[in-house]
């Protein structure tokens, strides 16, 4: 509200004559003056903004920008408190010394924008070049039009919390190379760059390299660590080598398989050593989604569940675990992919092969979800903080006491997983020892890595037997997406239904040699369609 105008108060309501609630309509208010002088009539509208509105805002929003106003500028926000820091910082912080701003053609409220800002800090000059917008909105209290605040006006690349940066670089540039020496850049492996950007900002000193001059995004992760996303370059620092455990051929081919769908991450191990081999991720920007998701792991699951049948003697491989249409359990009635004829006298081999939902839920009362949870963590190394080099999820196998803790079993209900969580539980189920992934050596930030039981010969034996009949028999449900491959393979499907979408998260873990990999596909449908091809691509390229 203007100084100086008060609204006027009748009977401790707040009076107003509405002209109507369509577009554009606008209620009256009497004021008076703080002095208690002449009456005057502001004019309050209501509903969305007129194209005129959103002209005029648009166009002294970024006129006052332009012209380094910050007050003036985050005045015609609808949060001016917490444009007023940004907008100040673009000059004393971002060290901008001229700022052109080109506005397009509104789209509805929208306003697309390009700006041209010259950065210089000491001798170094240089321009950022970038498209952003801005949305026009009416103020809740005042009924003004307003450019709806959030920091991506700024930058598409900003986030609340954010800061944008010129001056020495938080840390110097590295150059990462894979585990032959092949240079890793996020021109020629796109899957990489917010990777390479984390490892640059957490071990670039430790690289050996000297910092430059730059414009970036000064960013804190969940574990409080600083992260940098660079803009602009204005005098090159001299990079570091840092030696990831990347195998460039892996990873090619996770990318490439990975961008056929919307939305697919993949993670690829070393079984013998638990070193990364391939990172990718498609659809989801700056997010590591195949490090960082938390999503149900589908049929996937059922290797843990197997192996915690066999290790606490209620089946095993060749013993009973018939597969009838449905099984209840707590309140809860479960039920196979549809077309999955019933068989009483299943194995478990068989009922694993097939992906039988029925068969494991019908063991679960036998097993209990303290055992189940017990053989994730205890054995598998799931939840246990793992220091994989960059920020990474490990997997959460919760107790709830009600129908999850079945629904768990077959990698629904509350289970969370992603890809590096699942490719660490095949390395896991065809060696018997838990190695927790690394993306660089642990020596690089004194790492502390997660250690478990691991499993037993016996129990190793039987599940390399029941994933090898996965991918190769003719019940297999991972035989269509492993043909071809040849050598010591084996595979797990699975599919998830999250939050009630109409398509199911497709899952795929499998091995081969010394790989073992796993991916997802979000609404892919059933995993041996959509992960499968991914997984096997990169089984088929190596390590």
């Amino acid at each position: 509200m203007r100084k100086g105008i008060k609204v006027a108060i009748v009977g401790g309501v707040f009076t107003a004559m509405v002209g109507g609630a369509g577009y554009g309509a606008f209620n009256i208010v009497s004021a008076v003056s703080e002095d208690g002088g002449t009456s005057v009539t502001e004019t309050r509208r209501s509903g969305p903004p007129t194209s005129e509105e959103i002209k005029e805002t648009s166009r002294k929003f970024l006129a006052a920008w332009a012209r380094n106003d910050a007050a003036t500028a985050a005045g015609l926000t609808n949060h001016a408190d917490s444009a007023l820091p940004a907008l100040t910082g673009w000059h004393d912080d971002a060290h901008v010394t001229r700022t052109v701003l080109t506005a397009g053609t509104p789209v509805g409220a929208k306003v697309p924008f390009e700006v041209k800002a010259t950065v210089q800090f000491g001798e170094a000059s240089r321009t950022l070049s970038y498209d952003s917008s801005l949305t026009v909105v009416r103020g809740l209290t005042t009924g003004r039009p307003r450019v709806q605040w959030q920091p991506s006006v700024l930058h598409p690349a900003l986030r609340v919390g954010d800061t944008l940066v010129t001056g020495e670089a938080a840390a110097p540039p590295i150059q990462a190379v894979d585990r032959n020496g092949v240079v890793l850049s996020k021109e020629k492996y796109p899957s990489l760059g917010p990777v390479l950007e984390t490892l640059r900002a957490r071990y670039g000193d430790a690289a050996g390299g000297e910092p430059g001059v730059e414009t970036y995004i000064e960013r804190h992760d969940v574990e409080g660590t600083t992260t940098t996303k660079t803009l602009l370059t204005l005098a090159k620092g001299k990079p570091g080598t840092l030696r990831t455990t990347i195998s460039a051929s892996a990873q090619a081919a996770a990318e490439r398989s990975a961008a056929k769908f919307p939305k697919a991450a993949l993670v690829a191990v070393k079984p013998s050593t638990g070193e990364v081999l391939a990172v990718a991720n498609h659809g989801y920007g700056a997010w590591n989604a195949a490090f960082e998701a938390k999503l149900a792991p589908g049929s996937t699951m059922k290797i843990i569940t197997a192996a915690a049948l066999i290790d606490n003697g209620v089946t095993s491989a060749t013993g009973p675990a018939p597969c009838p249409n449905e099984a209840p359990a707590l309140s809860q009635t479960f039920h196979n992919l549809q077309g999955m004829a019933p068989d009483e006298n299943a194995t478990l081999s068989s009922s694993f092969q097939r992906s039988c939902n029925t068969a494991f839920i019908k063991l679960s009362d036998d097993l209990g979800p303290e055992k189940f949870a017990a053989e994730a963590q205890d054995r598998f190394g799931l939840g246990k903080d793992w220091q994989t080099g960059i920020v990474s999820y490990d997997g959460s196998v919760p107790v709830n006491g009600d129908s999850d803790d079945p629904a768990g079993m077959i990698g629904q209900g509350k289970v969370t997983m992603n890809p590096l969580n699942m490719a660490s539980v095949t390395a896991t189920a065809i060696t018997g020892t838990f190695r927790q992934p690394v993306l660089v050596p642990p020596s690089l930030g004194d790492r502390q890595l997660a250690t478990a039981r691991g499993l037993p010969a016996s129990t190793v034996s039987q599940l390399k037997t029941m994933m090898r009949l996965t991918a190769t028999s003719a019940i297999g449900t991972a035989t269509h997406a492993m043909a071809g491959l040849t050598g010591d393979i084996g595979a797990k499907t699975g599919s998830a239904e999250v939050g009630g979408q109409s398509v199911s998260n497709s899952w795929f873990t499998g091995y081969r040699g010394d790989v073992a990999a796993a991916a997802m596909v979000e609404g892919g449908g059933h995993g041996g369609d959509a992960a499968g091809p991914i997984v096997a691509s990169v089984l088929r390229a190596g390590s």
